[in-house]
């Protein structure tokens, strides 16, 4: 039953996240708020929605290593698994914007968050504080120096919807998420007792990979389409709004305290490892191209990484 309990919640989180998106969107585009703007801050909020509650939800269940292990296994799974499958399927072109605005971001989003649980073993409100202003930083840069991108807004399209039903769908959704991430941590501790494992091992696992169903989903129909171009910037965006926004606002509400030491010295490692992998991986064979062989290769760098801790 208890994986069931995992499945269910993995399900309400989706549907909740995907509801969530769409109405924000939505009401944003009948507002005429710039689809910049719209992609910048309220898709990929939107995005980043079932790591936030779920993060928010077990620290204030007073399991802080289950809300540190969702966002890192979901980061590692973004780039290992979303991005392997997606570049296996068809290969990617990195634009210039990858390496002038998405990779160092991303660098310095992750040097942050592991100066934080590295100098204390914890993240405390003020540090929390700093990593919710260097997210309304970056996007203040992006919007400023960034206004001449229009790759967020390519399948953003009005419906007849009132403005007071997207509100309702989003009261909505917000209720499918809290229900999904209360389901998914309390099936998801249950079966790490029953299998003697720490909540750290099945937060980084198997609910890191069903917080990112909803991205691996939409990667892969985008792959299919051929229309995956984009899907490397989008990815990375949501690593940065996990680490910045999701832990974030969770400890600026709540500190997040005791964090493990394998969380420092073997979780986050792995986080550094596949956050600056993309980089050589777009120099080695063809330049600028992310081929099969590397999304093979990221797949398999991800294997390593989870198989162990599966068995």
């Amino acid at each position: 039953m208890d994986f069931i309990g995992i499945l269910f919640g993995v399900v309400l989180l989706s549907k909740g996240g995907d509801l969530l998106t769409k109405s924000s969107v939505d009401i944003s585009l009948k507002l005429s708020i710039p689809k910049i703007i719209i992609g910048m801050t309220i898709v990929s909020f939107a995005t980043s929605a079932p790591e936030l509650i779920v993060s928010l939800n077990a620290t204030l269940d007073g399991l802080p290593n289950f809300a540190i292990g969702n966002v890192l296994g979901s980061n590692i799974a973004n780039i290992g698994l979303v991005l392997g499958t997606i570049t296996i399927i068809y290969p990617i072109s990195l634009k210039q914007r990858f390496y002038n605005t998405d990779f160092p971001l991303l660098i310095i989003s992750t040097g942050l968050f592991y100066y934080f649980i590295y100098t204390g073993n914890q993240i405390s409100r003020i540090e929390g504080l700093v990593m919710v202003i260097s997210i309304i930083l970056i996007l203040i840069y992006l919007f400023f120096f960034q206004k001449s991108s229009n790759e967020f807004s390519e399948d953003l399209d009005k419906n007849d919807i009132s403005i007071f039903k997207s509100i309702l769908y989003i009261i909505f959704s917000g209720s499918l998420l809290w229900l999904g991430s209360e389901t998914l941590i309390k099936s998801s501790v249950s079966v790490a007792n029953k299998l003697e494992i720490s909540e750290r091992i099945i937060s980084i696992t198997m609910v890191a990979i069903g917080t990112s169903v909803p991205e691996l989903a939409a990667s892969i129909v985008a792959s299919l389409k051929k229309q995956n171009d984009l899907s490397i910037g989008n990815l990375i965006g949501s690593n940065i709004f996990n680490l910045l926004v999701v832990i974030g606002i969770t400890s600026t509400i709540i500190p997040i305290n005791n964090i493990e030491k394998s969380v420092i010295n073997s979780d986050m490692l792995w986080v550094i490892l596949f956050s600056i992998i993309i980089l050589p991986l777009a120099y080695l064979g063809k330049k600028n191209i992310l081929t099969r062989k590397k999304g093979i290769m990221l797949l398999v760098l991800y294997l390593i990484f989870i198989i162990p801790l599966l068995i």
